[in-house]
């Protein structure tokens, strides 16, 4: 039995931030937010829109496209590090939302590699025979915990959400093989400092900025090119491949340098690196199942076509997944 994306989806909020709204905020130039990393603008979600809103909408979106009851999924697996709360998962609470009442749901946590995470667990569960049908969701919020005085950070994410419905049947794409990994010893570069049991809220806390995200941008930049190269190698490895048997690489989007890295060292054409960082900034968790929704509604996945997607984010985690075009169920 073999694990595919039957459906994808996405969703991103209507208000758009663009470089030139943010020299007005902070001391930067569009030509520098540019240069750098490639974004122009990134879509932020309006005060009164949720992580669990726009999870919703693009859940919709993957249902409607694979033609599926909601009471036919068994399971909802929400990625995500910007929940609506600690608790009750939002899986839950879009559980209630889609009316679908068969599922169990939980929430996990990987930060940027959160789908790819969330897609090695639904793989699983769908190869083990455990379930039929889940439905897999990363959505951010990163404008809750971004702060717009630091000119590092602020530049860098933007809002939005991803879906995927993971089957044991159907046409679409097959998932031969996921590779993840992690590095604990790193937990410093990319952090939300306070919040949790460690550090809880205080005054002093929300004086310090300690709610905001905070991130050494140059020491990430030296570990995501690497680790990412580490997992598509390892990744196509297992399966016999290399680079000159992948159709489409869709790279976390966080930076266009570090896009540009990792297609370099695997010497795919540049036409067959598929970007939208530059429309929609770093989405965290959702960044890579946008871009995958996006190339397969351009139309451009072709029969037998391999995808290979990589991500890497804040634990430090990171991972990389191959997928196959499969028309024939």
């Amino acid at each position: 039995m073999k694990a595919r994306i039957v459906s994808t989806g996405a969703y991103l909020p209507s208000k758009i931030l663009t470089n030139l709204d943010l020299e007005q905020m902070v001391d930067t130039s569009d030509e520098w937010i540019t240069s750098r990393t490639g974004i122009k603008e990134r879509r932020i979600a309006h005060e009164e829109e949720f992580t669990s809103d726009m999870g919703l909408k693009a859940a919709q979106e993957a249902l409607a496209q694979a033609k599926l009851p909601p009471e036919k999924i068994d399971l909802i697996i929400f990625a995500t590090h910007t929940p609506d709360h600690f608790f009750p998962s939002t899986a839950c609470m879009i559980q209630k939302e889609l009316g679908a009442k068969n599922a169990a749901g939980f929430d996990i946590q990987a930060a940027c590699s959160g789908y790819l995470y969330g897609l090695s667990v639904a793989k699983s569960f769908i190869e083990s025979g455990a379930y039929k049908n889940i439905l897999l969701v990363a959505s951010e919020k990163l404008s809750s915990i971004i702060d717009y005085e630091d000119r590092n950070t602020c530049i860098l994410f933007g809002d939005g959400a991803s879906s995927a419905i993971i089957s044991n049947e159907g046409a679409g794409l097959i998932i031969p093989h996921i590779c993840l990994g992690s590095d604990g010893d790193q937990e410093n570069l990319i952090k939300l400092p306070a919040g949790g049991c460690r550090k809880v809220a205080s005054k002093e806390s929300v004086d310090c900025r300690e709610h905001f995200l905070r991130m050494e941008g140059r020491e990430v930049f030296k570990h995501a090119v690497r680790r990412m190269e580490q997992a598509a190698i390892e990744c196509l490895e297992h399966e016999g491949l290399t680079d000159a048997d992948v159709s489409w690489l869709i790279a976390h989007q966080a930076n266009i340098r570090i896009i540009d890295a990792i297609a370099k060292r695997f010497s795919i054409p540049a036409d067959r690196v598929y970007k939208t960082v530059h429309k929609y900034g770093n989405t965290s968790s959702s960044s890579v199942g946008i871009a995958l929704h996006e190339l397969l509604l351009d139309g451009n996945v072709n029969e037998g076509d391999r995808l290979l997607l990589v991500a890497f984010g804040a634990g430090l985690t990171w991972g990389a997944a191959l997928l196959e075009k499969n028309s024939n169920g």
